[in-house]
C-alpha cells in the first residue's frame, strides 16, 4: 500500500489535502492507487492557550475541513456556527475580545483540555478528537498527526514607539487575527521550536513514505516551522521517498495569507522562485526534489532549475476540488515521472 505525507499548515495545506484525497479516490494521481494512505503532519505552533483551552487552529482546520464540518465562508471554525459565548464574554469585559470561539467549537477545545489536562500527549488528543470527524472510509487511509507533542508558539515582532525597545513581541495569533497583519513584521520568534521533538510517527511518516508533499503552505509561520522541528530536515534528507512543493506565491504575492509580509521579515525574496529555493534542492542539502510554480510566474522555472529543483508550471489556484486534484496530479508527474 502506498504512503503519502503531507507537511501542512491551515487553510491552504486543508484545501489543498481535499483536492489530493479526491484525486486519489478518481485515479487521476499517476501512479498513485485508490488505496494510497495519506498521513498529515500539521503545524502546531500557531497553537494558544485563550480562556484556560487549548486551541490548535491548524490541527483544527485539517480535521474540520476534511470531515466536512469547516464553514466554506471563513475557511475555519465549524459551520452554521453561534456566537453565545463569545458574547457573553464580552459583556464581563473578559480579555481577549478579538479572539473568538464558536459555541460548537468550544467543545473540541473542551475535550482537548481536558484530555491534556489528564495527562494524554496532544499526539493521542487528535487520534480521538479525529474518530469523530473523519469518517471510516477516510479513517482507513488518512491519519493527522501534530508535529510535535511539545509547547511551541510562533511570536512576532512589531514596531512599537510606545515600548522602550522601540518593538513589543505578540503572538502570532494577534498579529494574525487582531492586527490583521498589517503591522510590518520585524522578524518572527518560535519559542520552544529548538528543543521541540517530532510526535511519534512524523519521522517515520516521512522516512517511510512513496511521496511527501509541501502544499502551498506558509513558508514561514506553517511549513517552516515543521521543517523547524529538530529531525524532521534529517528525515525529508533520507527518506527514499521524492519531495515535491507547490508555491504559495502566485504572480508576486500570495494567495491567501500574510506569506508576504513574512517572507519580507526574514529578508526573503517574494517569489515563487525565491520560496522555492529557499527550500532548496535536497542534492544541495535542501528539502526538495520538485517544485510547482503557477502559469503566470512561467518565466521563473528556468531559475529554479538552474537551483537543482525539477519544475513545472502549471494552475495553481484551488478554485474547486477538481482544479486541487489536477494541481496534486502535476505533483506526482513531476518527481515520479
Amino acid at each position: 500500500m502506498q504512503k503519502i505525507t503531507v507537511l501542512s499548515g491551515g487553510m491552504g495545506g486543508a484545501r489543498f489535502l481535499q483536492g489530493l484525497l479526491h484525486g486519489i479516490a478518481g485515479g487521476v494521481l499517476p501512479g498513485i492507487a485508490p488505496d494510497a494512505v495519506v498521513t498529515v503532519v500539521a503545524n502546531t505552533a500557531d497553537d494558544l492557550w485563550i480562556h484556560g483551552l487549548k486551541v490548535c487552529p491548524d490541527l483544527d482546520t485539517v480535521m474540520y475541513t476534511l470531515g466536512d464540518g469547516i464553514d466554506p465562508e471563513r475557511g475555519w471554525g465549524r459551520r452554521e456556527e453561534t456566537w453565545s459565548v463569545k458574547e457573553e464574554l464580552a459583556t464581563y469585559g473578559v480579555e481577549p475580545t478579538w479572539f473568538g470561539l464558536g459555541d460548537r467549537d468550544i467543545a473540541t477545545h473542551l475535550v482537548r483540555t481536558q484530555m491534556l489536562d489528564a495527562g494524554y500527549p496532544l499526539s493521542q488528543v487528535t487520534e480521538a478528537l479525529c474518530k469523530r470527524w473523519l469518517d471510516p472510509a477516510h479513517g482507513r487511509r488518512l491519519r493527522l498527526l501534530p508535529m510535535t507533542d511539545e509547547r511551541v508558539e510562533t511570536h512576532v515582532a512589531i514596531a512599537d514607539a510606545e515600548s522602550p525597545s522601540g518593538r513589543r513581541v505578540v503572538h502570532f495569533q494577534e498579529y494574525w487575527v487582531r492586527l490583521r497583519a498589517e503591522v510590518p513584521a520585524e522578524t518572527v520568534v518560535v519559542v520552544g521550536l529548538d528543543q521541540a521533538t517530532p510526535a511519534p510517527g512524523v519521522i517515520d511518516a516521512i522516512v517511510d513514505a512513496d511521496l511527501v508533499v509541501l502544499p502551498p503552505s506558509n513558508p514561514v509561520v506553517s511549513i517552516g516551522t515543521i521543517l523547524g522541528v529538530p529531525g524532521v530536515r534529517d528525515a525529508l534528507g533520507v527518506t527514499r521517498a521524492p519531495v515535491v512543493g507547490l508555491s504559495p506565491i502566485v504572480g508576486g504575492s500570495h494567495v491567501r495569507g500574510m506569506a508576504n509580509q513574512l517572507l519580507g521579515s526574514l529578508g526573503l525574496e517574494v517569489s515563487a522562485a525565491g520560496v522555492g529555493l529557499h527550500y532548496g534542492a535536497r542534492s544541495a542539502g535542501g528539502v526538495l526534489d520538485g517544485w510547482l510554480v503557477d502559469e503566470v510566474d512561467a518565466d521563473q522555472v528556468d531559475r529554479v532549475l538552474a537551483g537543482g529543483l525539477a519544475c513545472r508550471a502549471v494552475p495553481l489556484m484551488m478554485t474547486d476540488p477538481d482544479a486541487t486534484a489536477a494541481m496534486a496530479a502535476a505533483a506526482v508527474e513531476l518527481v515520479r515521472g
